[in-house]
Formats: structure tokens, C-alpha cells, sequence
């Protein structure tokens, strides 16, 4: 069975997960964790003066969250563990309501890089968030969950399509919209059931961003349960990680070496290019109204970031058994055997080989064991946040991450240790060496 420590870490993990299916649910829940372990929320409209101790910023679906105790000088450097919110998955359209052969259906976009195959029969519900006009001309958001079987992207029968195993026959426009009912089409349905699960009324509704989900709970999956099956592994994982390391950080008794920061961005999977993405400037202007706040001067805001280190913590990639040919013959991380350290000389991961001691140093400290990761040549690799980070703030980045399976899918797998193994090594990282 897993060890104990890293299976409550699981445990806990998958309660993340299940109370996080879109990005703005996980800030809310990452944001109720930081709370009870008594940082509080800043907004940028307030007074930053002299604020101490631990604090967090959400905007949308991203957060920025730092632990700074009194008496730390303003030029203090930064540990931050980067990672991010969004998942690959479909998004329901401003227009939404359609209809084919008696069937009510619902427009979606599709977001990311989803493997379409993956989103076939699955059960799907709906969640997201609603922007919503307020008495007195104002508007507002509220969060919105419906857990329920409601919609369906249906297979075509094999009788009506012979050659469905030789490839994935998807029209995207065309064939993707869900089915959710029988009857004609009926404008503002979905505007009225959304409405009504977030206790609104339609007219009220000004905008939406709106997703769907598998409402398959999380769970383990082998013999000795030693792997954690779910959606959006990818990467809530790190998310989770990232926050169980910060609490812990703020825990450490006497004047920190590092101020520890956790940056959970929003929109990585299109690219990061918004304003809670890490190309935009949410991380950069915390961390400098931080070093403010606490009386520091432009020169140690300069010192602050020089002595700055940053772990980008993202899923990777085990080795495949059923094609394993797709990987490195040198380089096939498996689940359980520690976080896999990301190389790539092209810097779609930003790892060099500072890098790579910095956090091999605290997976040593942490007792995490860890694996190198580097993509076939014929088989380029994807990014992460880490190069823009790197390249946005002048700071050092390393690319890590919780190897799995099925990236991207609608169900994810993973090893049940490894969630564990990488909060461990993320508290080293961010307190130590």
C-alpha cells in the first residue's frame, strides 16, 4: 500500500480536485485553505501598508499568494512555485442553444488541447462562473456548479461507422455540440437552468464562462490503489502542491531566507497570454507592491528578484507501455518514482543545470526521490509557464512535474506517491538552500 503521509496527501488531493472543476472554483478552494491557515486576502484597491504574514491576491482564475513574516527585510528574495489553473476541456458558447433532429443541444468551443475521443459518453456537467448585473447599475460574478448528469457528446454507433477504430472520424464543428434533451429548440434554456443552480435570475445574467465536466468523482485505481485516477490532473496536482508546501512554509519558526510564493496562473493551455496568465503582469506587480508594502525601495525590489529562484511545477510525461517508441529510450520517467525534472536545450522548459542542482538539493533535503525528463527528438515537446515566467521576471526557472499518463484526457492517471513526493520537495525548495 502507499505510505501513509503520501496517501493522506492524496486523500486530500483528490477533495481539491473534486470541489475544483473549473479554474475559478479551484482559486476559491485554494483561496479557503490559505484562509484557514490564517493568510488573508488582499485586494488591489486596498492599503497595502505594512502588511505582513501570509497573503493572497485572486483575480479570475488565477492566484498569487506569499508568506512575508514581520521583521523580514524588504529585499528578501523570492522562492516562488509556479503553476496553473485551466485544464483542456470544452467551453459552452455566448449563444449556446441549438438543435438537430429533436434533439436540444449546446454550442462549445473547444479550449486547449483536448483529445476529443476522450469527452465521447462521458457525463457531463456544467460550471464556470456568471458576471451579473447588481442593484444600482453595477455588475458582479458568482461561481457556478451543477454536478448533474445533464449533458452527453454521444458516440456514433459502430453499425454507422465501420471504420471508428481506424482513426477518430470527429467533425469538430459539426459534431460536437452535446445533446441535453428531447423537444425542439428552446431558446434560453440553459441560460435559465444555469441561472437558477447559481440562485439568479436569467435577466440578471450579463456573460458567462462556462465549461463542462466530467462529473466522475476522483479516485485510486490498482490492485494496492497505488495510482490516483481523475480529471484535471494536469494540473491541479501542482495547484494542490503548491499550496500545502506554502502553509507548511509559513509554519517555519525565525527570519526566512526566502519570502515563499505560490503563482497558480489562468490560461496556460491557450498560451498564458491574458492578464491572469503568466505572460501578464499579475506576478510581477504583486511581488513589487509586496516588497513596497513592507517599506522596501526600488533597489530592493531589484535585490528581491535577483536572489529570486522559480519552480515551475507542471504534469509530465511517464513512459507509455504501449508506445513506449514515442519516448526517449534514455529518459521514461514512471509514476511513483518522484517528480520528473524537465529538460529541454530548445527552452521550452527553462531547466539548465543550476537549475536542475537547485532542486535536486531539495528533493534531497525532502527525502523525494526524482527523475529526468527529456522528449524524443523526432517527438517535439510541449511548454509550460516556466520559460515565460523565467523570461517576464529575469529570474532562473526550473520545469518539473508529477509524471502521468493520458495528459490532457478527459480522465488523467498518476502515481498516488507522487503528489505527495513534489509538495515535499516544493516546501524544501521554498525554505531552505
Amino acid at each position: 500500500m502507499t505510505p501513509l503521509p503520501h496517501r493522506s496527501h492524496s486523500d486530500d488531493l483528490l477533495s481539491f480536485i473534486s470541489t475544483s472543476p473549473s479554474p475559478y472554483h479551484a482559486v476559491a478552494s485554494a483561496a479557503q485553505r490559505l484562509e484557514k491557515a490564517g493568510f488573508r486576502e488582499l485586494r488591489g484597491t486596498d492599503d497595502w501598508t505594512g502588511t505582513t504574514g501570509g497573503s493572497f491576491v485572486a483575480r479570475g482564475g488565477a492566484l498569487i499568494a506569499w508568506y512575508a513574516p514581520e521583521g523580514a527585510p524588504a529585499h528578501t528574495p523570492f522562492r516562488i512555485a509556479g503553476a496553473h489553473t485551466d485544464s483542456p476541456n470544452l467551453r459552452v458558447k455566448p449563444a449556446p442553444d441549438t438543435s438537430s433532429a429533436g434533439w436540444r443541444q449546446i454550442g462549445v468551443e473547444i479550449y486547449g488541447g483536448v483529445p476529443l475521443n476522450t469527452w465521447l459518453d462521458r457525463d457531463l456537467g456544467i460550471s464556470g462562473r456568471l458576471a451579473l448585473r447588481t442593484p444600482g447599475g453595477g455588475t458582479g460574478s458568482r461561481l457556478v456548479r451543477i454536478d448533474e448528469p445533464l449533458l452527453r457528446v454521444p458516440q456514433l454507433a459502430i453499425h454507422l461507422d465501420r471504420t471508428v477504430n481506424e482513426g477518430l472520424a470527429l467533425d469538430r464543428q459539426r459534431h460536437l455540440a452535446p445533446v441535453w434533451a428531447l423537444g425542439e429548440r428552446e431558446e434560453g434554456a440553459l441560460l435559465r437552468r444555469v441561472a437558477a443552480a447559481a440562485e439568479a435570475e436569467p435577466d440578471e445574467v450579463l456573460g458567462w464562462d462556462l465549461m463542462l465536466h466530467d462529473i466522475q468523482p476522483p479516485g485510486y485505481l490498482g490492485a494496492d490503489r497505488e495510482f490516483v485516477v481523475s480529471a484535471r490532473l494536469d494540473n491541479l496536482v501542482s495547484v494542490h502542491a503548491g499550496v500545502t508546501a506554502l502553509t507548511g512554509a509559513a509554519t517555519v519558526a525565525g527570519t526566512p531566507a526566502y519570502i515563499p510564493v505560490l503563482a497558480a496562473f489562468d490560461h496556460e493551455e491557450v498560451g498564458s497570454g491574458s492578464e491572469t496568465g503568466a505572460q501578464g503582469p499579475l506576478l510581477e506587480r504583486v511581488l513589487s507592491r509586496s516588497v513596497t508594502a513592507r517599506g522596501g525601495s526600488p533597489e530592493d525590489w531589484s535585490r528581491a528578484l535577483a536572489g529570486a529562484f522559480c519552480v515551475s511545477a507542471d504534469m509530465s510525461h511517464a513512459v507509455h507501455p504501449n508506445y513506449a517508441e514515442r519516448h526517449d529510450p534514455e529518459h521514461r520517467p514512471l509514476p511513483n518514482g518522484g517528480p520528473a525534472l524537465k529538460v529541454n536545450v530548445n527552452q521550452r522548459y527553462a531547466t539548465d543545470s543550476t537549475g536542475m542542482a537547485v532542486f535536486a538539493a531539495a528533493c534531497e533535503r525532502a527525502d523525494v526521490p526524482w527523475q529526468p525528463f527529456v522528449s524524443n527528438n523526432a517527438m517535439p515537446c510541449g511548454t509550460s509557464i516556466g520559460p515565460i515566467t523565467g523570461a517576464r521576471l529575469g529570474v532562473p526557472t526550473v520545469d518539473v512535474g508529477v509524471p502521468g499518463l493520458s495528459m490532457h484526457s478527459a480522465r488523467e492517471l498518476c502515481g498516488a506517491d507522487d503528489p505527495g513526493h513534489l509538495a515535499a520537495a516544493l516546501g524544501a525548495f521554498m525554505t531552505s538552500g
